[in-house]
């Protein structure tokens, strides 16, 4: 098959994807048409159905695996497909590892080093209670695995949550060494636990989409409360220690504006958000860039998650 990464301006398309989202909408002379996101393991790619009553198109929906046949073509300066005839696919037409991003970095190397940093640490309350998430709890850790940090905005792949919870980890542990005040126990258990609510906020993949908990209460609120489940179940386990912790993941977004519950008020959670932080935008800035959107030095448009117009710098001569 051709993954959409591949795809440029007037290139023809026939070959099966994944329909991720199909909407209906209507023209400004109010003519009926589709927006249709179709999607494989490289990416996503708008497509437009602009006779969907036409003989070509079956009925389909979303989720659903779809050959279709269109050309690509530019609108505003990304890529699009005018679709013209639609099939929906029957199981062993299609594999469906093909449609599924997964992280370049590989889930079970990841794991092993997650692991890793968990026997590292010496405080015996906090060491137990990432054994009992991150190992014992074999039905989380599939799903944690598998799991995306995002719908849409950063680490939005099979994979993404280990990925992000792993990068984030791996920063902290450097503030630490750079900071010998923080509490290194503390810091690497909160960021292991700051975003295991995603588990529960989104639904598998392929849909990767919110859940009706997700939207109710969202992944701070759940993540702490799945912490708290686990440290009862831990005979003594400090009640300061407990406070501390859950205090570092409720105040792991910063800022109120930026939907954290609480503000920082330990160094350990001043530095979980910063590290947070950066993770979730060098992963953005990375998979922009990543996607070969625009030249060395173009300025690439406005970017939500980064406030800013962005681009990519240009390499210095040798």
């Amino acid at each position: 098959m051709k993954y959409i990464k591949d795809y440029q301006e007037g290139d023809r398309m026939s070959d099966i994807y994944l329909c991720k989202h199909k909407q209906a909408a209507t023209t400004k002379n109010g003519k009926p048409y589709e927006n249709v996101i179709l999607q494989d393991k490289t990416g996503t790619l708008d497509a437009k159905v602009w006779d969907p009553n036409s003989s070509g198109i079956g009925d389909f929906d979303a989720l659903d695996y779809i050959e279709v046949y269109g050309e690509v073509t530019s609108f505003q300066g990304a890529l699009q497909v005018n679709v013209k005839r639609i099939r929906v696919c029957g199981e062993g037409e299609y594999h469906p590892e093909d449609y599924l991003p997964v992280s370049q970095k590989g889930i079970e190397p990841m794991y092993q080093e997650l692991q890793k940093l968990i026997n590292s640490l010496d405080n015996l309350y906090l060491k137990q209670l990432l054994l009992d998430i991150f190992v014992n709890d074999t039905a989380f850790v599939k799903k944690f695995c598998n799991s995306s940090a995002a719908k849409t905005v950063h680490h939005g792949f099979v994979g993404g949550l280990l990925e992000h919870t792993l990068g984030v980890t791996k920063l902290c542990d450097f503030y630490c060494s750079q900071y010998p005040m923080l509490h290194r126990d503390l810091l690497l258990t909160a960021a292991m636990c700051h975003d295991i609510g995603k588990t529960r906020e989104l639904s598998a993949f392929p849909e990767n989409d919110y859940t009706d908990e997700g939207q109710l209460l969202g992944h701070i609120v759940m993540g702490v409360e799945m912490v708290s489940e686990k440290i009862r179940e831990i005979d003594g386990f400090p009640v300061k220690l407990a406070n501390e912790l859950k205090h570092c993941i409720l105040a792991h977004h910063g800022k109120m504006e930026f939907g954290s519950p609480k503000v920082p008020a330990l160094m350990e959670a001043t530095a979980l958000y910063y590290a947070d932080d950066t993770d979730a935008k060098m992963e953005t800035f990375s998979e922009i860039l990543s996607a070969g959107a625009g030249k060395e030095g173009e300025w690439l448009g406005y970017n939500r998650l980064l406030e800013t117009n962005i681009r990519s710098a240009i390499a210095p001569e040798k």
